[in-house]
């Protein structure tokens, strides 16, 4: 029998019946629930941000790959799709086309495919986009309701209260800075945080919704997810117990901004987070409580981004430090 015929995996090799394509399409599927809750709320602009980051992600990393001499069947893994897909659902809604385009530029071009490609980058690259574009395009990157409204966008449906993914952040930050207290009214009716009345707390339920099934597939596991969450939200509600009149509370927190979609969707990348079982714990943890201390002592309202972009510095040492120890072996000291 001609072994070298048979395309089914040879023993002793046994396939886990996955591969990097399935992982990228379910996370994909698990986005659609959160992402049209944005359409929704938020108009076309989302929709358009979208459908114009994933082509021009794609374009770009068909192009690496045809000046690096690769093969385009690499863009089957959907891995540009999925990051051009993560950075238009950070971008604002009326983000103008070119920022949009820039950004998935960097994203695949100086963050992924100058590395090496799928599985060489250091940074997780839509991340890494979004915090250059907030940088080096502060105005740009501020278009969100309700100054959509005060513009004469018709399209921004604040139906729920009028605040979304950015606005609740920044005036947790910006009244921090001037000392005000969650007892007075203008703030209270921003801040307090009772559930269900911000859009941006129903866009979250949906990334909840979504990140619940990648774990039930079995796409992602518990660690990241886990250990953000709860880091971010002890921290909130010591915060908020030891300053009620300053800090909402963990819940707050946890509903507010990227939160979930980053805990989900973007600090589990499988290329730039930690590896080992408390590696994973530790690195989700890292990126909870400098997600709180950016957001309640930093110079931007949300910090996902830069909270997965440090945590994604120190992967590589907390794989090391919690290294299994092999069965038979005493563990090296270092």
């Amino acid at each position: 029998m001609d072994r070298t015929a048979d395309p089914r995996p040879q023993p002793p090799h046994i396939h886990a019946g996955t591969d990097v394509g399935r992982l990228m399409r379910c996370v994909l599927y698990a986005l659609i629930p959160g992402a049209a809750l944005q359409v929704y709320l938020f108009g076309p602009g989302v929709a358009a941000n979208l459908l114009l980051a994933a082509a021009t992600a794609v374009a770009a990393e068909a192009l690496m790959l045809g000046l690096r001499r690769r093969s385009l069947a690499a863009l089957a893994d959907a891995s540009a799709l999925l990051t051009g897909t993560l950075l238009a659902l950070a971008l604002p809604p009326a983000a103008p086309a070119w920022l949009v385009v820039t950004g998935s530029l960097f994203a695949i071009v100086l963050v992924k495919q100058l590395y090496g490609g799928l599985g060489y980058n250091v940074f997780n690259p839509a991340m890494a986009a979004y915090a250059m574009l907030l940088i080096a395009f502060p105005l740009e990157m501020t278009r969100w309701p309700p100054s959509l409204l005060e513009a004469g966008v018709p399209w921004a449906r604040l139906g729920l209260d009028g605040v979304t993914a950015a606005t609740p952040l920044d005036g947790l930050r910006t009244g921090l800075l001037a000392g005000r207290s969650l007892a007075e009214p203008a703030w209270r009716d921003t801040l307090a945080g009772h559930f269900g009345g911000r859009a941006v707390e129903w866009i979250n339920l949906g990334y909840l919704a979504g990140g619940l099934w990648l774990l039930s597939a079995r796409a992602i596991t518990w660690h990241i997810p886990a250990g953000m969450l709860a880091a971010l939200a002890l921290a909130a509600a010591v915060a908020g117990l030891a300053d009620p009149l300053h800090q909402p509370g963990a819940l707050f927190h946890l509903f507010s901004g990227a939160a979930m979609l980053g805990a989900f969707f973007i600090a589990t990348d499988p290329v730039t987070a930690a590896t080992t079982p408390l590696g994973r714990v530790l690195f989700g943890a890292g990126c909870g409580l400098l997600v709180f201390i950016i957001r309640a002592y930093g110079g931007y309202p949300d910090a996902v981004a830069f909270a997965v972009l440090l945590m994604n510095l120190a992967a590589p040492t907390l794989d090391r430090i919690t290294r299994p120890r092999t069965y038979g072996h005493r563990r090296r000291r270092r």
